[in-house]
């Protein structure tokens, strides 16, 4: 019998996204709802697992982990990128990582409604009507503003015509963005301080990594207008939280709209959680229907390819 595990299905919905009944016979699936909270939790519920499927990175498999997983043989993650699995350590150990294709657009809807709901007040609003109040607020036009997006790549290039059609102006700069590259997306690349300066609304779209981990700081944060908004959709540790908490208190920003943090599940004595004018999400960037049919379908397609002796999708440690 081959058993495999599901894990981090928060919403208890993984077993309707695809059709795990379609795996060959003695396959046996469990499906996880509850969040592992420390490596010694993780070894314990899946040490008699031979497959485990990991939703993006929500429980992580460094190595410390991975060499305590012996039965381990094939890890699928949903996506195509999981920074939380070493995979030097799964290839050292055996363990074949496959990956997901899928859509995974659906991130920059998500920004939008947060840029939009923190332009209109939109929590504040709904949350004055249901207490019998009316007309709290005075929003703020996106037709004429300035979009700043931090990052260019597939999801950033995706904000562009939606900011056109509101009549913004689009502004964009990342480490190794040309003007043409800028142009042809329907923006204009700019120099990192003067993206900070002229944005209304400043949306990050990059990769975490060395290079990007903190570079939203105190110094970036201070060039910005007190009129202007942040968005976070890609990953926390790219904005220092503390400044920008300092940003949020001391009104040096208009407000924050973040689906990604430092550490997730955000704690529940996180300053964050106490700061004036922002909108938290609990990174659902990507949690819609299609995204998850599209993985989990690709997930029970990796295990029987697996199973069959011929790993799909197979992810490998850069060398």
């Amino acid at each position: 019998m081959t058993l495999v595990a599901v894990l981090d299905d928060y919403q208890a919905v993984a077993e309707r996204m695809a059709d795990w009944r379609s795996l060959p016979d003695r396959t046996s699936v469990a499906f996880f709802h509850d969040r592992l909270p420390d490596e010694d939790t993780i070894v314990e519920r899946l040490a008699h697992y031979e497959v485990i499927v990991a939703m993006r990175e929500r429980t992580a498999f460094p190595r410390s982990v991975l060499e305590r997983l012996p039965r381990l043989r094939l890890l699928v993650t949903t996506g195509m990128r999981n920074a939380a699995i070493d995979l030097e350590a799964a290839y050292e150990n055996g363990v074949v990582v496959s990956g997901t294709p899928g859509s995974g657009g659906a991130t920059t809807e998500l920004a939008w409604a947060l840029i939009l709901g923190l332009v209109r007040h939109v929590p504040e609003e709904d949350a004055a009507v249901r207490a019998g109040g009316w007309q709290r607020t005075v929003g703020t036009d996106l037709a004429g503003s300035t979009l700043g997006l931090l990052g260019l790549g597939r999801l950033g290039r995706a904000m562009v015509p939606v900011a056109q059609a509101f009549g913004m102006r689009v502004l964009a700069w990342s480490a190794n963005l040309t003007s043409e590259t800028a142009t042809a997306a329907g923006a204009e690349r700019v120099a990192k301080d003067e993206l900070f300066a002229r944005s209304d609304v400043l949306s990050v779209h990059l990769k975490l990594s060395d290079r990007t981990h903190g570079l939203v700081g105190a110094d970036e944060l201070a060039l910005m207008r007190p009129t202007a908004y942040l968005v976070n959709t890609s990953r926390g540790p790219i904005v220092d939280e503390k400044a920008l908490v300092g940003a949020l208190e001391e009104g040096r920003l208009a407000g924050a709209g973040l689906d990604v943090y430092d550490q997730e599940p955000l704690p529940a004595d996180h300053p964050l959680l106490q700061a004036p004018r922002t909108i938290l999400t609990p990174h659902i960037g990507f949690v819609t229907r299609r995204t998850y049919e599209e993985w989990y379908t690709a997930a029970v397609d990796a295990i029987a390819a697996y199973l069959n002796g011929r790993p799909v999708q197979v992810l490998t440690p850069t060398r």
